[in-house]
């Protein structure tokens, strides 16, 4: 019984920080997001709430808890007030299977505890990502449909084609990478990928370089960033799907999509970038630990960047550019690069069938 009571005890902690962290990194991302952006086109930015403007965010999400909630009249009510939560669930539990950090030991009072620096190993890691990535549609779908107004519905139509496109794509591009490291663990593919460039790059991923490229493209088109973001293009639907939403449910769309940005940056990292290795230069155990972490979140925030840079940089596509894009350019060159890499594996392994 106290071993059940410790388990849940232990859980309960680790899903409370992942969601502490989550909050942290969506302040910083999005303060991040506006400064860069701003930089890029000879603008100041949020200076003025904080040092650096850097609590602007939490001014505004403050503002959005407390502002009145609007319910247009003709709302599917239920459909209505599930939507935004279910846009931000499936976020909050893609990031509980994303290892942050190399596990240690923590020594306190004689007592050696192990740290995991990951809410819960699945074993089936990289297709537990894929099914809740596949339901985050379903929230945009309620919302456009249950507002009641033209705008967020014609929204709809167009995720739901869009994600169903680039999540094809996104899939496919995973399974070399399966492939290669015999797991479908997020933790035991950042194990496979040790030995490697000096220390940073992994050596055996680097042909894998067109997965990583589908990959990071697909996950750009699934959280709706430019110049994919057709399901909020303002010029044309207004606002989107949350047209019809706001105060505390819109800001949960907000967290939401900010969330995804980090998590599709993260599994990335993890799944093609080496994860948390990297060299400690060194230093001793009592701070070494520390050293995963900072890598883990370096090259995270380095793909952050691009997100913000692809944004500042690039124009919306025409919505037949973007099916074409995924069905006739991504899908095809996924499948391709499939076959091509099934073959290498098999060459490796067995050695060549004539030979």
């Amino acid at each position: 019984m106290l071993e059940g009571g410790a388990f849940f005890l232990e859980a309960a902690i680790k899903v409370v920080a992942a969601f502490s962290l989550l909050l942290t990194v969506v302040i910083v991302l999005v303060w991040m997001e506006r400064k860069v952006v701003a930089d890029m086109q000879n603008r100041i930015g949020p200076s003025r709430a904080g040092p650096f403007g850097i609590l602007q965010t939490v001014a505004d999400g403050i503002k959005l808890f407390f502002k009145e909630s609007m319910t247009p009249r003709r709302a599917e009510f239920v459909p209505y007030i599930v939507a935004p939560v279910a846009a931000l669930l499936p976020a909050l539990l893609i990031f509980l299977v994303i290892p942050i950090g190399r596990p240690f030991t923590l020594s306190i009072s004689g007592r050696e505890i192990p740290i995991e620096l990951q809410a819960v190993d699945l074993n089936i890691g990289i297709l537990y990502i894929l099914g809740l990535s596949s339901l985050a549609v379903y929230a945009v779908v309620l919302a456009g449909w249950s507002s009641g107004s033209k705008y967020p519905l014609l929204c709809a139509v167009r995720a739901s084609a869009q994600m169903i496109s680039y999540e094809a794509a996104m899939g496919l591009a995973l399974v070399p990478v399966i492939f290669f490291a015999g797991t479908t663990s997020l933790a035991d593919m950042v194990t496979a990928q040790e030995g490697t460039y000096g220390g940073i790059l992994p050596a055996w991923h680097l042909v894998l370089v067109p997965s990583f490229i589908i990959f990071f493209i697909a996950g750009v088109a699934e959280t709706n960033r430019a110049p994919f973001d057709l399901v909020e293009a303002e010029q044309e639907i207004v606002g989107g799907y949350h047209t019809e939403y706001s105060g505390f449910r819109f800001a949960l769309f907000f967290l939401a999509e900010y969330i995804n940005i980090f998590n599709i940056s993260a599994i990335t990292v993890v799944v093609f970038l080496g994860g948390w290795n990297g060299p400690d230069f060194g230093t001793p155990a009592s701070v070494s630990w520390l050293f995963p972490i900072v890598w883990f979140l370096l090259k995270t925030f380095a793909l952050i960047f691009v997100f913000i840079w692809i944004r500042a940089t690039l124009p919306r596509m025409r919505y037949d550019q973007l099916m074409s894009f995924g069905w006739k350019r991504m899908i095809p060159i996924s499948l391709l690069w499939l076959a091509m890499s099934a073959v290498a594996i098999g060459i490796r392994r067995f050695g060549l069938p004539w030979a």
